[in-house]
């Protein structure tokens, strides 16, 4: 037979219902399960196949209509053809009982001498579509009168072997009830001989009346030939095939639909074109509320001056009668601050990708991208203004490998922190300009070495410095040159432990003292000015950068004392990390995370002579004893979800930290502890709260006190709200 389907289907949507058709096991047994109505229930399996299709959303409702008047289509076409197989199968063995009977009478006659012409039987006329065979004899017969039931005379009755072929005649004949016929218990035709993975409908087409006939009743030549011929595009055909042959046709129209879905993109997974699957979107909001509590007891009498708003601004006249810029150290503030970011990472094919990141805040810092709600500065901000956007990433990245345990990665660019550190070093927001080589290779089955090495640039000179001189100074270029080594061993299948040992070679970010000049007011620079830091938070010591000769310009140095400030200690960092991992569980983990900082380049006697901050009163000095340090340390305990994935996965951790003064630079470490910078030691206290499975709440307690120097407390208080895709 042939399945025909509308039009206004596409083809590859006939071509997935028959797919799952032939490989839903329930439905193959519904497809070869006789054609009987009420063996099957008030649906078909295509019907429920169709209706689960539209369900799941392949199909729309029209189409689920047509298919659904299809279906009972179908399934009428089919019954037809079954009964009307049945009913020429009947028709054939009760035309070639009752020619044995008439055979039998003809030998019965032919005994006793009589010959008689026998006629032949009248045939019919045939069904529709059909065409009579007739069934002739070439024997002679007795004249005989046959009654409406075609039952021989009473004479003829009297031969047994007559009789019982008349009688076997008569039972093998079909009757006329009403509109249905009934045929011979003769075992029926399947419904998979017939047609594959279509049932029939709940109610069956009456067909009409069947006669009985004297001749064989066949499909018309047409029907027989239908296998053979040709077929337009729009028709599938379906036969009868044994089992292997089946498992074939399966596989290849699976993958025919598979292949079809590809090149139309009207399934998953490549519903898009190739390049959007090679691109990954990714970004997250924060909107935090933050109380600053300052105890009684700082010292407000000028003893923290902000040295970041004085070399980002106009040099301070030291010699003037007004105060430096200062911080606050004895006001409570309260703020709402927002952080946005929003980027992309691309594969370039053949190990390379690219990152692209832009990112909130409300000056260059380095450190946070944090905008303050409602603050004005820079032009932006207040008043219901918009806020500024800044490229926070963009690297390429080269990577070969790509295992958990061996991988070579080359990035070059701004991109993320690519060591193993803490917010004692590096702030989790600082992102790190220029080159970064990472890399790891397992040694045994335990232990995989990893390496990090890389070169960036912090500052460089402008190449017009200074631009009011005719005659340029020379540049001075900061980098940070910085390696790690160290190792992941998998001690247990539970516990894990993670070391490692850098080194950060700090180069010309210290102060450098100028040649004596006379600046005249402030538009004037010294040939050092550029070595003062671009951004700083605070805790540094500082020295006075320009060399300012007493001359009666400045009334022999009683006024027009213009200064900038840079750092008195050279820094060169050695580090130590250690993170045990104890996982008791997939959804629960214990973390011990520590870290110890100390400055090779701390020189004490060197940094006294010329600091101007972080002193201590003393009766025989005029300046102050210098109580600085080079030394910063911390431990973290933190318990709960190793990520959180899932609503209600939670996290708690508890920490201590001491930051000395010249233990690491201040302009690049935590932003939030103590207000950020260094000089800072006291306790932690966090805990997030997953709320769905991209949303999360977080709280965080900051207590931090001054190390050295007048005394400054506080308490931070953090409650945040973040979300991600």
């Amino acid at each position: 037979m042939f399945y025909e389907r509308p039009h206004s289907l596409p083809r590859s949507l006939t071509l997935l219902v028959l797919c799952l058709t032939l490989t839903q096991p329930s439905l193959r047994a519904a497809s070869a399960a006789p054609a009987n109505p009420s063996a099957m229930g008030s649906q078909s399996a295509m019907q429920v196949l169709i209706n689960r299709l539209a369900a799941r959303g392949l199909l729309t409702k029209q189409d689920s209509a047509d298919l659904q008047l299809l279906a009972e289509a179908d399934a009428a076409e089919v019954q037809a053809q079954a009964a009307m197989t049945q009913a020429a199968l009947a028709r054939a063995n009760a035309a070639e009982a009752r020619a044995r009977a008439m055979a039998a009478m003809m030998s019965s006659q032919a005994g006793s001498g009589t010959a008689v012409a026998a006629a032949p039987e009248p045939a019919e006329p045939a069904e529709p579509g059909r065409r009579s065979v007739p069934v002739r004899s070439t024997m002679v017969a007795p004249v005989m009168v046959a009654r409406p039931d075609h039952s021989p005379t009473n004479d003829m009755m009297a031969d047994p072997d007559v009789a019982r072929a008349l009688a076997k005649a008569r039972a093998a004949e079909p009757t006329v009830r009403g509109t249905e016929p009934a045929f011979p218990e003769a075992e029926p035709r399947s419904a998979e001989e017939t047609q594959l993975a279509v049932a029939p409908p709940p109610a069956r087409p009456s067909p009409a009346p069947v006669r009985a006939t004297s001749t064989y009743d066949v499909p018309p030549a047409a029907d027989m030939a239908a296998a053979a011929e040709p077929v337009g595009e729009d028709v599938v055909r379906v036969t009868y095939v044994p089992e292997i042959v089946k498992a074939q046709l399966r596989e290849e129209i699976k993958q025919e639909v598979l292949a079809q879905a590809r090149d139309e993109n009207w399934a998953s997974p490549r519903t898009f074109p190739d390049w959007v699957l090679r691109v990954r979107l990714f970004g997250d909001v924060r909107v935090r509320g933050e109380s600053q509590r300052l105890p009684d007891g700082n010292d407000n009498t000028g003893a923290f001056p902000n040295f970041n708003a004085i070399n980002t601004g106009s040099p301070f006249d030291v010699a003037g009668t007004i105060f430096s810029p200062q911080f606050n150290v004895d006001q409570d503030r309260n703020r709402v601050r927002l952080r946005a970011r929003g980027g992309l990472a691309v594969d370039l094919d053949d190990g390379f990708t690219l990152g692209l990141r832009i990112a909130t805040g409300e000056n260059n810092s380095p450190v946070t991208q944090n905008q303050s709600l409602g603050a004005a500065g820079s032009g932006q901000g207040g008043n219901f203004s918009k806020y500024a956007i800044w490229l926070d990433r963009g690297f390429l990245r080269y990577e070969t490998g790509g295992l958990p345990d061996e991988d070579l990665m080359v990035t070059v660019g701004r991109f993320d922190n690519p060591f193993m550190s803490t917010t004692l070093l590096w702030a989790d927001d600082l992102g790190f300009d220029g080159l970064a080589v990472q890399g790891r290779v397992p040694t045994g089955e335990d232990i995989t070495p990893f390496f990090t090495a890389g070169a960036f640039p912090i500052f460089n000179t402008d190449l017009n410095y200074a631009t009011n001189q005719p005659s340029k100074f020379k540049s001075r270029d900061k980098w940070l040159y910085a390696g790690q080594l160290g190792a992941t061993w998998e001690i247990t299948e539970h516990v894990s432990l993670k070391l490692a040992v850098g080194y950060n070679k700090f180069q010309n970010v210290e102060g450098e003292l100028s040649t004596p000049f006379v600046p005249i007011s402030t538009a004037d620079a010294g040939d050092t000015d550029a070595s003062r830091p671009a951004f700083a938070q605070k805790g540094n010591t500082y020295m006075a950068l320009r060399d300012i000769t007493p001359s009666p310009l400045n009334s022999n140095g009683t006024i027009n004392q213009f200064q900038y400030f840079g750092l008195a200690s050279k820094f060169e960092v050695m580090t130590s990390d250690a993170r045990l991992d104890f996982n008791p569980s997939e959804t629960f983990q214990v973390s011990l995370i520590g870290e110890y900082a100390k400055n090779r380049g701390y020189e004490r006697d060197a940094i006294e002579a010329k600091a101007v901050n972080n002193l201590a009163a003393s009766a025989t000095s005029t300046g102050g004893i210098f109580i600085g340090g080079d030394t910063a340390w911390m431990v973290n305990l933190q318990a709960g979800a190793p990520a959180l994935k899932h609503r209600w996965d939670w996290t708690v951790n508890l920490g201590y930290r001491k930051v000395e003064s010249d233990a690491v630079v201040d302009g690049f470490n935590d932003s939030d502890f103590g207000g950020g910078g260094t000089n800072v030691k006291g306790l932690t206290f966090g805990g997030t709260l997953a709320i769905s499975s991209h949303v999360w709440l977080g709280l965080r307690w900051f207590s931090a006190t001054q190390v050295a120097g007048p005394q400054l407390k506080s308490d931070i208080f953090q409650f945040d709200l973040n979300g991600k895709f």
